[in-house]
């Protein structure tokens, strides 16, 4: 019978790499403790490290990318809100409407 392969979610990876930094027990320890290869960890932790400067650098340019988004959702709703009640209207007026 053949084996699945595990899928692990970011919120798993990055907690094992915290783990792996913060250097408290050796890469077998946590590789027993997580179920994972030793090197699977290491890998996880170069990864972690390599983008976490990623975080500091996007933080001013991604607030401008979501307050535009915000403003087409905010659109969007208001447009979606006049539809909405022009077909309530409509639909009143032809007893559909309870």
């Amino acid at each position: 019978m053949r084996k699945t392969r595990r899928k692990f979610t970011s919120e798993f990876k990055s907690k094992v790499a915290i783990e792996a930094l913060k250097e408290r027990y050796s890469l077998s320890e946590l590789a027993e403790r997580f179920e994972l290869h030793p090197n699977q960890i290491s890998q996880w932790k170069q990864e972690f490290l390599e983008k976490s400067k990623d975080v500091f650098d996007k933080k001013s340019s991604k607030s401008k990318e979501d307050q535009v988004d915000l403003d087409t959702l905010y659109a969007k709703i208001g447009q979606l809100e006049v539809e909405r009640d022009y077909l309530k209207k409509n639909l009143k007026k032809l007893d559909l409407l309870g």
